[in-house]
């Protein structure tokens, strides 16, 4: 895989430590979203959700109807809900 994570997980590429030490209380939660169904759909969740505060980072699987979200500290449903909604899907539950 090439990966430059070292055996303890952290970053052998010289990144500065602060990322490093902000990963370390991240949560990672899946939900489950309809109505998407193309790339522009995943951008726009994307967008919308990423710019909640506190989410570090979001990954959209349209074909799976499904919105992973990493946050710094536990995730606020109800919030990503809203970002979800307000970009034009549902977002159905935690998948």
């Amino acid at each position: 895989m090439g990966s430059c994570c070292t055996p303890d997980h952290s970053c052998s590429t010289g990144a500065d430590g602060a990322a490093a030490v902000a990963t370390a209380d991240t949560a990672t939660t899946v939900y489950a979203v309809s109505g998407m169904t193309c790339g522009h759909c995943g951008s726009a969740i994307t967008a919308a959700v990423g710019a909640l505060p506190g989410v570090l980072s979001v990954d959209v699987d349209v074909t799976g109807g499904r919105v992973t979200v990493t946050t710094g500290g536990a995730p606020d449903d109800a919030a990503v809900a809203a970002a979800v909604d307000e970009a034009g899907y549902e977002l159905t539950g935690r998948a």
